[in-house]
């Protein structure tokens, strides 16, 4: 009876297990066939699903069931992407922190190229040319010229007086008409310059001699009492002549200078100033 029983189930399980080989050779291909390029990675599911074949057709008669729940969820698996992984966690973003404290200053930089230059200035204000000279002129001196300075501390002394009566013996001319007495120094009435300044002068004179009677005229320069210049006109056919000269001398404060007749008859010419006197100072002590 035993014999029996084994002779009629050993067929039916053959029949069983090549069933079940072929619907799992079935199931792989077409696997294979969907996954492609994914055979590497699904490999590990095959030997799973293998396992659980063989496990299922050592149970009996719910191997069929087994089996095929085994490849159904092997294929599940298989079709899902195990490529990527689980998802990023997501932060909540919190209130910003407080600024961190200033850094310490670098070290200095190289020094710059330097720039272009700047505009011109404006001219500046001229200096004075020769302000610690009291001279009036400068002849080939280092200043070339008369300072500003020099020119407003000079002092101003010159005169010019013209005869306007004939006078004549050995009267000191009087010049009474005067054009030009800066400084006040000449005196009309006396026919004198008085120095007030000490310096150096300049002076000049031309006496018209009166003729017609044959006489001739002298006329000197004199500083104080002495002669310092002379000059003579000669009568020659009833004509009338100059006697003119003239000096430079230095002059101390008080020292007078004129005009005096040494003989002869000088000519006035009411405004017209025939005879005249004139001087100047040059340089001041």
């Amino acid at each position: 009876m035993l014999v029996l029983v084994l002779v009629v189930l050993i067929p039916v399980l053959v029949s069983s297990v090549g069933e079940d080989n072929a619907v799992t050779a079935a199931g792989v291909s077409s696997r294979y066939e969907m996954l492609g390029t994914c055979r590497m990675v699904c490999d590990p599911y095959l030997e799973k699903g293998g396992m659980g074949t063989g496990t299922g057709t050592g149970m009996g008669p719910s191997t069929g069931t087994t089996a095929g729940t085994v490849i159904t969820s092997v294929q599940a698996e298989a079709l899902s992407d195990h490529s990527v992984g689980s998802p990023l966690p997501t932060y909540a973003h919190g209130l910003p922190g407080k600024p961190g404290r200033p850094g310490k200053p670098g070290p200095p930089g190289p020094p710059g190229e330097p720039g272009p230059p700047g505009p011109m200035g404006p001219p500046g204000q001229r200096g004075d040319s020769g302000g610690d000279r009291t001279g009036i002129l400068t002849l080939g001196g280092r200043t070339g010229g008369i300072g500003a300075a020099t020119y407003s501390t000079v002092p101003r002394v010159a005169f010019y007086a013209g005869l306007r009566n004939p006078q004549e013996g050995y009267d000191i001319l009087k010049f009474d008409d005067i054009v030009t007495n800066l400084g006040g120094n000449y005196d009309g009435a006396s026919g004198k310059f008085v120095c007030k300044i000490p310096g150096t002068y300049f002076f000049t004179y031309n006496v018209l001699m009166r003729g017609g009677d044959g006489t001739s005229m002298w006329a000197d320069l004199l500083k104080n009492v002495q002669v310092r210049a002379s000059a003579i006109a000669q009568d020659q056919d009833q004509s009338y002549d100059y006697a003119s000269n003239s000096v430079v001398l230095h002059l101390d404060a008080g020292d007078e200078v004129y005009i005096k007749l040494d003989g002869g008859k000088a000519h006035g010419g009411n405004s017209n100033k025939y005879s005249t006197f004139s001087g100047f100072i040059l340089f001041a002590d």
